[in-house]
């Protein structure tokens, strides 16, 4: 379904304009190797006077599926005074090399690992909608753009006009621009695809570009001033994350899968186990039991799963199945 919540979007926008919040630094303290788990999760409550939930999720980097994974049952939208929401800020860095960007597009975020520092930075992301999807790879950074131009293709003026909309042949730089006032474009195919920003106040940490990867207008402006070109990027799609940290315990973090078609519900579909994730399910070490309750509930943080340990954030939270909005709300850029 396409574009059916614009004028939700555009009430949306509007609500953030007026509750302006400062967003703080998605910046983690880089563990040692043989460690993956970051950050803390930490609450927060809504004020008497209401806040989007986009709001909230903007002021602590976080994307709104996430949000939404999080604390199900949650009004996507305008979420009720006084609700004590979970803010997920702790996670299990993804399986992979820690060099450069490495995009989790299962979880609908972006990690910076910067050259010779001991940090790992955490942003949110929009990534491919359903059809027009964010592709897997290994690739690099082989162009930075400041002020974009924005060149909708054929087919997306073919889309927009199914919709009554002309679009014109070539969008100038500047805030109305839906590419944002950043981009970077990587090498890889014909260098169609880019990590840029966007004119919109909605839609990060959902699927909603043409395949490329879409962050907040800060985040992008800080992301661009610190990437150099040529930086290794990896896009993987990692739904479950497990380890066993030195401590010795047994984590998992299950995220709701991308769909395939519009009849897949991210909160049910099967989510297939890799080898190394059946090793570490029967591992005698794991409690079996809680890691289906984990997968079940999909709630996008770490979940303790060692034997003979309490399991958090999965088993005391609400198995009500998460607002699946990414289907319903999509918006183009340079697909």
């Amino acid at each position: 379904m396409r574009r059916t919540l614009p004028l939700l979007a555009m009430l949306v926008g509007t609500l953030i304009a007026t509750h302006s919040m400062t967003a703080s630094a998605a910046e983690y303290p880089l563990p040692p190797d043989n460690s993956r788990l970051i950050g803390e999760n930490t609450t927060y409550t809504v004020p008497n006077d209401g806040l989007p939930l986009e709001a909230v999720a903007a002021k602590y980097q976080i994307g709104l599926i996430g949000m939404l994974e999080a604390n199900p049952g949650t009004d996507p939208y305008l979420p009720k005074p006084g609700t004590v929401l979970t803010i997920p800020s702790q996670m299990l860095l993804p399986d992979t090399k820690r060099e450069g960007i490495v995009v989790n597009l299962a979880e609908l975020r972006l990690y910076y690992y910067p050259k010779g520092e001991n940090k790992v930075i955490v942003l949110p992301i929009g990534i491919g909608q359903l059809g027009r999807n964010t592709p897997e790879m290994v690739t690099s950074v082989s162009q930075k753009i400041p002020n974009p131009t924005w060149t909708p293709t054929a087919n997306i003026r073919k889309a927009y006009l199914k919709d009554g909309i002309t679009l014109p042949g070539m969008v100038p730089a500047g805030p109305q621009n839906p590419m944002g006032l950043f981009t970077m474009r990587l090498s890889a195919g014909t260098g169609q695809y880019l990590i840029h920003g966007t004119n919109a106040n909605f839609g990060i940490g959902m699927r909603v570009s043409s395949g490329c990867i879409r962050l907040r207008p800060d985040d992008i402006e800080a992301l661009f001033n610190m990437v150099p070109k040529g930086t290794r990027v990896q896009i993987v799609n990692q739904p479950i994350k497990f380890d066993v940290e030195p401590d010795g315990k047994r984590y998992i973090e299950v995220h709701q899968p991308l769909s395939h078609t519009e009849k897949d519900d991210p909160q049910t579909k099967p989510i297939p186990l890799t080898v190394a994730a059946k090793k570490f399910v029967k591992n005698n070490e794991t409690d079996d039991d809680v890691v289906k309750q984990a997968i079940e509930r999909r709630s996008g943080m770490p979940v303790v799963v060692s034997k003979g340990v309490e399991a958090k954030s999965a088993t005391a939270a609400s198995q009500t199945a998460v607002t699946t909005i990414q289907k319903t709300y999509e918006t183009a850029d340079n697909q």
